[in-house]
């Protein structure tokens, strides 16, 4: 019994997807390919970790929206660091939500476009498996900019400016270009396609994004 035990263990669904979700760093291939498995308990099985993903990028998403750089100089917020943090978990939390469901269905409508036949929940949670870079510059680069700048990240006119912050906004912004390679490559491992089908249907899904967006922000627009 104890030889079956941690064949047991290992074989546990959950317990893959969470290691899956640390090894599309290092091993995207194999955790894209997984995704291929649509069985209702694998589904299940990564459904926390894709929650996870969605939370934590949607709040990265937001702490790089040039908005960002001026929450404390807003009333609402009032110098509060304590209602900054609540605003951005929140806010991150909506905007992870909201591109989880309309960007998954541009990824979706995309792959459609360059001739998958996989579903919306599949594209949905490549979408997210994807997204993980942007989680990881979330870890890594605001708790070193926090504490070099502090609150000035988001006062107008603070100490974030000059070289130092466009280091910051750099590495940043090479999470964001390694989250959108790695969409790409997934796309291509989920789909047995090569690289420059899985970017055209990218190329697709973008102009699907704009399809979905352009009645919402055209009456905005002529306000």
């Amino acid at each position: 019994m104890n030889a079956q035990a941690p064949a047991a263990e290992k074989a546990s669904p959950d317990k893959l997807w969470w290691l899956r979700t640390l090894a599309v760093f290092q091993s995207p291939k194999a955790v894209f390919a997984a995704l291929r498995d649509d069985s209702p308990e694998q589904v299940e099985a990564r459904q926390e970790p894709v929650l996870l993903l969605v939370l934590l990028a949607g709040i990265a998403g937001v702490l790089l929206a040039p908005s960002t750089g001026r929450l404390l100089d807003e009333p609402l917020v009032g110098f509060s660091s304590a209602v900054l943090a609540v605003l951005v978990f929140v806010t991150g939390a909506i905007y992870g939500a909201v591109t989880y469901w309309v960007g998954g269905a541009a990824v979706y409508l995309g792959l459609r476009g360059a001739g998958s036949r996989g579903g919306y929940r599949r594209a949905r949670h490549v979408l997210a498996f994807a997204s993980a870079p942007l989680v990881l510059g979330l870890l890594l680069v605001w708790p070193v900019r926090l504490a070099v700048y502090g609150s000035d990240s988001f006062l107008i006119g603070g100490s974030d400016r000059g070289l130092g912050v466009a280091v910051f906004n750099g590495i940043s912004g090479a999470f964001t270009a390694w989250a959108l390679g790695l969409l790409v490559y997934g796309i291509s491992v989920v789909e047995r396609w090569t690289i420059p089908r899985a970017l055209g249907a990218v190329s697709l899904a973008a102009f699907a994004i704009l399809a979905l967006t352009i009645p919402f922000v055209i009456p905005l627009a002529s306000r």
